[in-house]
């Protein structure tokens, strides 16, 4: 039986899966029915039959979930390739809103915004597949947390060492890494947006920084709000979630807009 709520479609990043919006989905469900998808070729997600792997495939195959559960459209939430997903799927009809986190696919013809974030991406999958032995014991430690995760966040020793292992795990066998890294595809520019859509950029983040990537995003999609999230990196699931549930929530009308309070509770009442 339906609640009555619109739902909210949560899309993770490359590697990661599901379980990356654990933090979020709590601060979400007193608005909306949530569900988190785990994308083509990731852990816990529909298997590849083919290879390579496009982006186009795997938002296809997004499609897809969304339709074997009956969702037309919805308000729609992901993060960098995920928010790359929200914007392809919005484009398609199927979004009431989009809130995109520093999302992946804004880059021009030459690379240019591309080839720091597959390079650093690359060294911190390099890192998590040399030291898959002692994760179990080295990611006890919220310094090594923190260490190890540098590049996609801020503050990953929030994460618990479960949750840790987790997305490490989600890392390695993700069976599109290659693929997605190795893109040509982009983002285009269109003449008008089919939804309201929120380009939320992390103000930390050292894989798709505001400078360049949000300038690109925002030089083609002039018409979606653009705001900066305080102290956060790349996946901001990590650092703070509350703030990125409040986002999601100003996107969907749920909730009065919080930019620039980096924990702000997403309660209605404030």
């Amino acid at each position: 039986m339906s609640s009555g709520k619109s739902s909210v479609v949560l899309f993770h990043g490359v590697t990661m899966s599901a379980a990356a919006w654990e933090g979020v989905v709590p601060w979400l469900t007193d608005h909306h029915d949530v569900v988190a998808l785990t994308a083509l070729g990731h852990r816990g997600g529909p298997v590849v039959r083919e290879r390579p792997v496009t982006v186009r495939d795997i938002v296809d195959a997004a499609e897809r979930m969304l339709d074997d559960r009956g969702i037309a459209q919805a308000h729609l939430a992901g993060n960098s390739l995920g928010g790359w997903m929200a914007i392809e799927l919005a484009l398609r009809g199927r979004a009431l809103s989009v809130c995109a986190l520093s999302p992946a696919g804004f880059w021009d013809g030459g690379g240019h915004g591309q080839t720091d974030a597959v390079r650093k991406l690359r060294r911190t999958i390099a890192l998590v597949q040399l030291t898959r032995r002692v994760q179990p014991l080295a990611l006890r430690s919220g310094v090594v947390r923190r260490l190890a995760l540098r590049d996609i966040a801020c503050r990953a020793d929030r994460l618990t060492a479960a949750q840790a292992l987790t997305a490490a795990t989600d890392l390695i066998e993700c069976a599109v890494t290659d693929d997605v890294l190795g893109t040509e595809e982009q983002i285009a520019s269109v003449p008008s947006l089919p939804c309201p859509i929120t380009l939320a950029w992390s103000e930390k983040d050292a894989i798709l920084p505001p400078a360049v990537n949000g300038r690109i995003a925002q030089e083609r999609f002039p018409q979606a709000r653009f705001e900066i999230l305080p102290g956060v990196g790349h996946v901001p699931m990590i650092d703070d979630p509350k703030l990125v549930a409040a986002t999601i929530l100003a996107t969907t009308g749920a909730v009065p807009a919080v930019t620039g309070v980096p924990s702000a509770s997403p309660d209605a009442d404030g």
